[in-house]
């Protein structure tokens, strides 16, 4: 309630306050001032307030020349008594802004994902033309990434899983659709054009529809189902249109796909109710894929062939030969372990689609480094698999 007071001579004195022209001491109030109301029935008599009292304003500061005393009126309120601001404050919805910040994590996973994996292309592809033994490629590849989380474990850069038996129990069929799909798409760019192995690979969502649906008994709606007719499509145009189209490389890819989306399916099951973290898990996993497809890759190419294509190799391309299978081996870790980070996160079927999306980029990529012929039937055929796959993203939205 505003009120006009004065304050008394004992409550704020003047002593040299302008004879002696000193700066102005600073105000003490105390806890329970003593003020001298004006509207009071009684003038001269003081009252003390227990609330705080909030100055609104000062007027008619000056010295009296009789009494040399300084008489000052002003406006206060307690502070309780004080209308409430009319203003409207809002404040941002906690989970909005969670939902927010999930989705600019995983669009820098998706983004580091995708560059990582045109790096791990283009190497990989130069390994293959200089050395064309994709098992062994492969398998080093899965040694480079576990060799480094070994010594992340050990150095603690990055904490050491903590396993049990059902753990690794878990992780056995992971490991074995892993294998198969990267050993498959090993082979593939071995025999045929990356663009033309990724381009096969960009179906991959085709075949997360129906093994989830056939499989898992997930249902679907019928514009998810309709997106997959231009994927299908897509895909077989560019290969019946492929000028150096190899059944190997085209069934690689196939093998490909299906084994990764089982992959996909066990790794989202094996991480539920897991403490281990994504990277943590496909450390684990490249391990074990390593373990299964050592022995497989001895038996098919054998160490004899390797040592001559090896010396071939080098010979021909030089030193950098060995950097680039390091480059390869190192960047296909680096990119797989951003991955399933990012499967942390996301749904399997979101996992399929970031995966075909990123497949653009490579494709792209490829074919202006290796120079890559490509007929105008094809790369329609390539436009409308990947226009499948942006219908296919929206009609799961």
């Amino acid at each position: 309630m505003l009120s006009s007071i004065k304050l008394s001579p004992s409550s704020f004195t003047s002593t040299g306050f302008l004879p002696n022209r000193r700066s102005i001491p600073t105000p003490q109030f105390s806890p329970l001032p003593i003020i001298k109301s004006l509207h009071s029935a009684f003038p001269t008599q003081s009252f003390s307030s227990q609330k705080p009292l909030h100055v609104a304003s000062i007027d008619n500061l000056a010295i009296s020349k009789n009494t040399q005393q300084r008489k000052t009126e002003c406006q206060a309120y307690e502070a309780d008594r004080s209308r409430p601001l009319d203003i409207k404050i809002e404040l941002p919805d906690e989970d909005a802004r969670l939902e927010a910040a999930k989705r600019i994590k995983i669009g820098i996973y998706f983004a580091t994902w995708w560059a990582l994996n045109v790096v791990f292309n283009i190497y990989n592809k130069k390994v293959l033309n200089a050395f064309p033994f994709p098992w062994l490629t492969s398998t080093l590849s899965l040694a480079a990434g576990s060799l480094l989380m070994l010594i992340s474990w050990a150095t603690r850069v990055a904490d050491a899983p903590k396993t049990d038996f059902e753990f690794w129990k878990t992780l056995f069929p992971v490991a074995v659709a892993h294998t198969i799909g990267h050993v498959a798409a090993t082979v593939s760019m071995s025999k045929v054009a990356v663009s033309f192995t990724h381009i096969i690979k960009s179906g991959e969502p085709a075949f997360s529809v129906l093994v989830s649906r056939f499989l898992l008994g997930d249902s679907f709606p019928m514009p998810v189902y309709s997106s997959l007719v231009p994927i299908i499509g897509g895909c077989a145009l560019s290969a019946l249109t492929e000028l150096n189209f190899n059944m190997t490389g085209f069934m690689g890819a196939m093998i490909s796909n299906l084994a990764f989306v089982f992959r996909n399916i066990f790794s989202k099951k094996g991480m539920n109710g897991k403490s281990v973290s994504g990277m943590n898990y496909y450390a684990c996993l490249s391990m074990l894929s390593l373990l299964i497809l050592t022995p497989f890759a001895i038996a098919v190419e054998g160490h004899q062939l390797w040592a001559v294509g090896w010396q071939k190799a080098v010979s021909q391309i030089g030193p950098n030969f060995v950097w680039w299978v390091v480059a390869q081996s190192v960047f296909y870790h680096l990119y797989n372990q951003v991955s399933y980070m990012s499967l942390d996160q996301i749904s399997p079927l979101t996992f399929s689609i970031g995966n075909t999306m990123k497949r653009i980029s490579v494709i792209v990529s490829s074919i202006i480094i290796f120079h890559t012929p490509v007929q105008p039937i094809n790369a329609l055929g390539a436009a409308i698999a990947i226009l499948g796959t942006f219908l296919y993203s929206q009609a799961k939205q």
